[in-house]
């Protein structure tokens, strides 16, 4: 009998579920039990636009009449906030070494993964075998694999803890 010592890389499955505040990556443990491995989040997780910049807005006024008006943001400071926080989510995973995985999944909400999608780099991209537009940040580790299954079909029915 001839054995064959060529084994198949063993996948290395790395999930990752964000949004534009907290993120964690998430792994199948041997017994395919979802485990988050880390988790964290913005500094300004949870604040509002208005505690990131000040409450008076610049004024302007037309030479014509004394009427002056406020002069809106261009763009809303939390939500330029939210954007950092997803490109560093993003560059997190540029950064980990080529061997920490060979399959990523992405869970974030649509507008996040669009983000995120333009900011890895292409080998990380290669290993990008699907992503999930659904906000499932406060789900469970034991609760995503019935959101994960058509993407990570888990080779063990879970066992849940």
């Amino acid at each position: 009998m001839i054995k064959d010592n060529t084994m198949k890389e063993q996948e290395k499955f790395l999930i990752v579920v964000f949004d534009g505040e907290h993120a964690r990556f998430v792994r199948s443990l041997m017994d395919n039990v979802l485990h988050t491995e880390r988790a964290f989040s913005s500094s300004l997780a949870g604040r509002q636009s208005s505690d990131l910049q000040s409450d008076h807005l610049g004024a302007s006024f037309h030479s014509a009449s004394t009427t002056r008006h406020a002069i809106s943001p261009r763009h809303d400071p939390h939500d330029l906030e939210k954007i950092e926080f997803i490109r560093l989510v993003a560059a997190e995973l540029n950064s980990m070494p080529e061997s920490e995985f060979n399959s990523l999944v992405i869970v974030a909400p649509a507008y996040a993964l669009n983000i995120i999608e333009n900011d890895l780099l292409p080998s990380v991209s290669k290993k990008l075998k699907g992503s999930i537009a659904k906000d499932l940040i406060k789900t469970p580790d034991d609760e995503l694999w019935s959101h994960l299954s058509a993407i990570v079909p888990p080779a063990r029915p879970p066992r849940f803890m």
